[in-house]
């Protein structure tokens, strides 16, 4: 067991600093409840380290170093899972069709997760929510290495992982708050799991590739098992146990069914992070579009797969480098107010597909739309201070389901689209669709911020009170809306 990083209370994690605070070296004003002072010191003490060190700060919390190494593995667990699965059911197939629905069903189950065991996030410890869901993707991955496995339970093992990811992922995102204490630790806490993501893409698919070039895909299923198992172990002994955030007992507390539904419904209810959820939905949901149809765009440029894999890793390669430099070289209000900005650029590289670029410049096109992932900063900060403390973890949880299951119906729509209309329309068009609707939803957020009539949840569930002033939104101000 690691040394403990400070306090682990339950709920939402220290406020985080004001834009003003986050440029100076004390600690905020307001830093909360006297009752989580400790909490809030520890918090404000990693800020201000942070502002020097950046990500070195969040890898010297031990607790985030195991959450570090167990995403790891998980993440190239289920890339190599989706290669290897696509590979045995097209040998058991011939049916490109079957094999193309075993990536499709790494998304789409993902809003069933989401939304019908969301409330798990919350009711139960979060260390026992995270290992048990990594035993059960273990033991989904070996029901798939057993002999004569039909197809049809494959594909229904594959959607058990997806519909236990977005739990995964949300209670996760949750305890990072506990771990790091909130603030700009926890915003770039969750930047490294995004670099992980992207890296894993990368990693995942030449390991795969190589895995399955020497053994059979069984075996690499089983590996995947072994990576899952890893990853529960880390969880459970590098990581504190901590009681649930939803401690109401008893009756209060409901069936986890019609406490996920209406959890979502308090969420969605609520203007302020129905915004911010869109924020976290539509670029990437746009942004898909090109990277949906990269195949048969280079089959049209003839440049054979050695150019098509190279246009499949260029996304993920600006992502991860924006991502780096940004969490690296920017301070907290840089990082923020390159939110509105770099939310909108995500999804304007696809207008230069109406130009047909050759395979060189449809690489950099792609490179900077993953580098629009580093508007994420400003949203993960803003989500984390709009929501209340009981449905922290459904909230993340929500966001990771919507986020997935956007961007697979957004794959399939392009994909249909492309049947009636040339690529050079489809690909530039959802950059010119994209770019409305994220600026609609920006005006919204923009609306919404602190300072404007506080949304429902917020109402209900209680606000972060300075106790010597008015309610205060620890998110600070949205850039542009300061007098």
């Amino acid at each position: 067991m690691p040394s403990p990083s400070g306090p682990a209370p339950s709920g939402r994690p220290p406020a985080c600093p004001e834009e003003g605070a986050a440029a100076g070296a004390g600690p905020s004003a307001g830093a909360g409840p006297s009752t989580e002072a400790g909490t809030s010191a520890d918090a404000e003490t990693r800020a201000g380290e942070v502002r020097a060190d950046g990500y070195r700060a969040v890898f010297a919390v031990p607790e985030f170093r195991f959450v570090f190494a167990a995403h790891l593995l998980s993440s190239l667990g289920v890339v190599v899972c989706e290669i290897a699965l696509s590979v045995l059911v097209y040998r058991l197939t011939a049916s490109p069709l079957m094999s193309a629905l075993t990536f499709a069903l790494g998304l789409l189950p993902y809003v069933l997760g989401g939304t019908l065991l969301s409330a798990v996030a919350d009711r139960c410890p979060a260390r026992r929510v995270l290992v048990v869901c990594d035993v059960l993707c273990a033991l989904a991955a070996a029901g798939m290495v057993l002999p004569g496995t039909p197809v049809a339970v494959l594909l229904v093992l594959r959607c058990v992982i997806a519909a236990i990811a977005p739990v995964f992922a949300g209670t996760r995102a949750a305890t990072l708050g506990e771990i790091l204490g909130g603030g700009e630790l926890f915003v770039l806490g969750r930047s490294v799991i995004r670099i992980v993501n992207q890296s894993a893409q990368l990693a995942g698919f030449a390991a795969g590739g190589l895995l399955l070039a020497v053994v059979s895909p069984a075996a690499v299923l089983a590996l995947t098992a072994g990576t899952f198992l890893g990853s529960a172990l880390l969880l459970r002994l590098g990581t504190l146990a901590r009681p649930a955030r939803d401690g109401a007992p008893g009756e209060g507390r409901g069936a986890l069914l019609g406490a996920s539904l209406g959890g979502v419904r308090r969420l969605l209810a609520d203007r302020r992070v129905r915004a911010l959820l869109l924020l976290s939905w539509l670029p990437p949901a746009f942004v898909v579009v090109p990277e949906a149809l990269l195949i048969p765009y280079a089959d049209g440029l003839g440049v054979g797969p050695a150019g098509m894999g190279l246009l499949m890793c260029s996304m993920p390669v600006g992502a991860v480098a924006a991502e780096s430099m940004a969490g690296s070289f920017l301070g907290p209000r840089a990082r923020t107010r390159l939110t509105f900005p770099m939310g909108v650029f995500a999804v304007l590289p696809s207008l230069g597909f109406a130009a047909q670029p050759s395979l060189g410049w449809a690489v950099l096109l792609l490179v900077l739309t993953g580098t629009g992932i580093s508007y994420n900063f400003g949203v993960d900060r803003w989500f984390v201070a709009a929501v209340p403390d009981a449905l922290l973890g459904q909230a993340m949880t929500v966001m990771q389901a919507g986020r997935m299951t956007v961007m697979g119906s957004a794959m399939g729509l392009a994909g249909a689209a492309a049947e009636y209309a040339p690529l050079r329309i489809v690909m530039p068009g959802a950059g010119v669709v994209g770019a409305v609707c994220v600026l609609a939803v920006l005006r919204e957020v923009r609306r919404t911020a602190p300072g404007r009539p506080a949304g429902t949840v917020r109402a209900a569930a209680g606000a972060v009170r300075d106790p010597a002033g008015p309610v205060r939104d620890p998110a600070g101000p949205v850039p542009g809306t300061e007098n």
